[in-house]
């Protein structure tokens, strides 16, 4: 007979309690860097110039690097060319077979893909930086300042080795997050950048109080939304179409294998936050350029593409409902599914093997993804919606919110997953069988 014990709780497990230490302390580190200035730079011009240019994608980038890229620390570019990388090889792995090769061989595979990912990261860097200090050497505060103090080669070089070296040891800090600490460390360092945000947000809005801006009703509107909001998004993110798979039996030497059920989930938001991601940066870099060109045709294209213009969230719309369907169609591959059912002798009930098979794994994938395009882009275009059309001060939407929630909820699932580890350990090590007499 089996003795078990209860459900330990967070504190009584050193293990845990050692990850969870390991993740705050990294956390603290990260933040710490991302008030380390990189030198050269006049502070105070750049954040006004930040300020001016909030809805381009100087803006967008900075939200993801915790506010790093407004201070131009050594962590301004964030972990963000380290996500570009991986999603380039990814999208790679469609025109070249070898790398699809390689992702099918297993751990030594994907070290192979980690290996390039990095590399690939820090040819992204250094272009990045050298684009940002050339780009800080032409511009100036709104008050005339010289943004670079010593303009020059030595100025260039500088901003890249710093710039790369930062991006670099956040790449550092988060594989060691994943290792010995609690969940993605690449997410989690990107969700507290995020994250940080939220106390200055939560203080502006009880400044709009204070100073009658923000009436009683409509802080009480904002809450209700809020929370409305986050568990419409957790309901989506969870949500999936469980398509029904039998396996027939069959003889494999003189044991009888299959003869079960399953099913095939396919979740609604298939695609994450890549889609809002790659659709933001396809119509703020234009905006941005266009912000710095003098000429009159491009302020008006670069007003009419900022957020808030009925052009700018048509486009969002489209973009994101276009990015859905093709990043879907990059990770999920009906014929490949339909492929591998068949050959383990399984199918689907009412529906043949094979080409049958993928036609209705591909009619399932359309319409679902059509429903999480949907719910991605309501998601996306809501916080512009209320601050433009009610002027209501709503913070928490958008692609920060679908990481947020995103990061979160695999965070968790990865907590339960040690705790239910421990029970099971637990219960190996105290329980006792009795030996019949």
């Amino acid at each position: 007979m089996l003795r078990t014990s209860g459900v330990e709780s967070l504190a009584n497990i050193p293990e845990l309690r050692r990850r969870i230490f390991f993740l705050l302390a990294a956390l603290a580190i990260y933040r710490i860097a991302v008030h380390v200035p990189t030198p050269g730079i006049n502070t105070e011009a750049l954040a006004a110039l930040f300020t001016r240019a909030g809805g381009t994608i100087l803006g967008f980038v900075d939200m993801f690097s915790g506010g790093a890229l407004r201070r131009l620390s050594v962590c301004a570019l964030g972990i963000m060319p380290y996500i570009s990388a991986s999603i380039i090889l990814q999208l790679l792995t469609v025109v070249y077979p070898s790398l699809k090769e390689m992702q099918r061989e297993g751990p030594e595979g994907r070290r192979k893909m980690a290996y390039y990912t990095r590399y690939l990261t820090v040819l992204i860097c250094l272009i990045q930086g050298f684009g940002i200090a050339l780009g800080l050497e032409k511009m100036t505060g709104p008050n005339g300042d010289p943004i670079v103090m010593f303009p020059g080669w030595g100025f260039r070089l500088l901003t890249m080795i710093t710039l790369t070296t930062g991006t670099v040891f956040l790449m550092w800090l988060g594989e060691q997050i994943t290792e010995h600490g609690i969940g993605n460390g690449i997410s989690i360092i990107i969700f507290a950048g995020i994250v940080a945000r939220l106390p200055s947000a939560i203080i502006n809005t009880f400044r709009f109080i204070k100073t009658g801006e923000l009436s009683g009703a409509i802080l009480f509107f904002v809450l209700v939304l809020v929370v409305g909001v986050l568990a419409f998004t957790c309901f989506m993110e969870m949500a999936q179409r469980r398509i029904p798979i039998h396996y027939a039996r069959r003889m494999v030497g003189r044991q009888v294998v299959g003869g079960q059920s399953t099913y095939l989930p396919i979740k609604v938001n298939t695609a994450g936050v890549i889609p809002p991601i790659f659709a933001s940066s396809v119509l703020m870099f234009p905006a941005t350029v266009a912000s710095f060109v003098p000429v009159l045709f491009f302020q008006r294209l670069s007003n009419l593409l900022r957020p808030g213009h009925l052009l700018y969230e048509v486009l969002y719309v489209l973009l994101i409902i276009f990015f859905c369907y093709f990043y879907t169609a990059i990770i999920f591959n009906p014929k490949e599914v339909a492929d591998n059912l068949k050959k383990w002798g399984g199918f689907i009930p009412g529906i043949r093997p094979g080409k049958a098979t993928e036609e209705f794994l591909d009619r399932i994938l359309n319409r679902v993804t059509l429903i999480g395009a949907l719910y991605v882009s309501a998601i996306c275009v809501l916080p512009t919606f209320l601050i433009v059309k009610f002027n209501v001060p709503f913070y928490f939407g958008g692609t920060a919110l679908l990481i947020v929630v995103g990061v979160a909820m695999d965070t968790m699932a990865q907590l339960e997953a040690h705790l239910l580890t421990r029970r099971y350990d637990s219960l190996v090590r105290e329980g006792r069988l009795r030996r019949r007499r």
